[in-house]
C-alpha cells in the first residue's frame, strides 16, 4: 500500500500539489477502534494500511478521487451513519435489485464502507457482505438515485493500485481542482 501511496504522492506534488498538502495524517489507532465500534465491522488490514499512510483528505483542495473527495476516518462515519439512518428508518424496505454480479439486492448494506464522495450521495464503497459470487472486501459503486452497483474491483489494494496506475499513465487529469477522468473532460 505505502508503494501505491508513494507513487500516487509523487503524482500529486508534480500536478496538483494543493491536494498533496490536504491530505491527513496517518489514522491513528483510536480512530480505528472509533470506526470499526460505530460500523461494528471489522475494516480488511488493507483498508487500514492505506489509511496509515493518509486518513483520507480534509477537503480543504479539490478531490483526489475521480472527481470524489477521499474521505477521512470521521467522513467515513457521517457518510455511513446516513445511510444507516435511512436503512433503520424504513427508507428502503420492500427494495431488491436483481444482480449477478457479486454485489447483493440491497439498495444499502451496513456492511458497505464508503470511502468516497462526489458531494451528491455517491461513493465507492468496499463491500464486506457481497453475495455469494462476490469477494469479500471487493470495491463496488453506490449510487444515491440508481440501483445499480458495480464491481470495480476485487479488493480495496487492487482497485487503488490500478487508480494510481490509471493517474499515472494520464487516465485521470486535474482539472478545475479535482482529478477526473479524461473521458468526463
Amino acid at each position: 500500500m505505502k508503494e501505491a501511496w508513494n507513487k500516487f504522492e509523487v503524482w500529486l506534488k508534480s500536478n496538483f500539489s494543493a491536494a498533496y498538502q490536504d491530505l491527513n495524517d496517518p489514522i491513528k489507532e483510536s480512530e480505528i477502534a472509533a470506526l470499526e465500534a460505530i460500523t461494528s465491522i471489522k475494516l480488511p488490514e488493507e483498508f487500514i494500511s492505506f489509511l496509515k499512510v493518509h486518513n483520507g483528505q480534509s477537503g480543504d483542495s479539490g478531490w483526489i478521487i475521480g472527481g470524489s473527495e477521499l474521505l477521512s476516518s470521521e467522513r467515513i462515519i457521517e457518510e455511513w451513519t446516513v445511510w444507516n439512518d435511512l436503512l433503520q428508518s424504513g427508507n428502503f424496505k420492500g427494495y431488491e435489485e436483481d444482480r449477478s454480479n457479486g454485489v447483493k439486492s440491497d439498495w444499502w448494506n451496513p456492511k458497505w464502507i464508503p470511502f468516497t464522495y462526489d458531494g451528491g450521495g455517491n461513493h465507492l464503497c468496499i463491500d464486506l457482505d457481497p453475495s455469494e459470487n462476490g469477494t469479500h472486501g471487493q470495491v463496488i459503486t453506490m449510487w444515491h438515485d440508481d440501483g445499480e452497483r458495480e464491481v470495480k474491483a476485487k479488493s480495496f489494494g487492487a482497485w487503488f493500485s490500478q487508480y494510481v496506475q490509471d493517474v499515472e499513465s494520464g487516465k485521470y487529469v486535474y482539472l478545475d481542482e479535482a482529478i477526473v477522468d479524461i473521458d468526463d473532460v
